[in-house]
């Protein structure tokens, strides 16, 4: 097996084009962003409602959601897409 030597500027190559990298990623447009995840206690406070109607939109399926460990997370774009679909248009008289 060959062996091959770094040198310091090697590794200053190296840590250049890794920041370059770095930055790339964090000045991506808005829209190649990552979902956005919500905990409970933000739903409970966007849609005003207590942590027993969560867990029942939960229960029910109304509402998708991911448990990672004992943290429970919701997707903002599924929490606007339900408040979309269910939105009610009335004509006042």
């Amino acid at each position: 097996m060959e062996t091959t030597k770094l040198t310091t500027e090697d590794l200053r190559e190296f840590k250049a084009a890794l920041l370059e990298g770095i930055k790339n990623l964090l000045n991506k447009p808005s829209g190649s962003d990552p979902k956005k995840l919500m905990k409970s206690t933000e739903v409970r406070k966007l849609l005003q409602i207590s942590p027993g109607t969560l867990q029942n939109l939960r229960d029910n399926g109304s509402l998708p959601f991911t448990r990672l460990g004992r943290s429970i997370y919701y997707d903002a774009d599924e929490i606007n897409n339900i408040l979309m679909e269910n939105k009610i248009n009335q004509k006042h008289k």
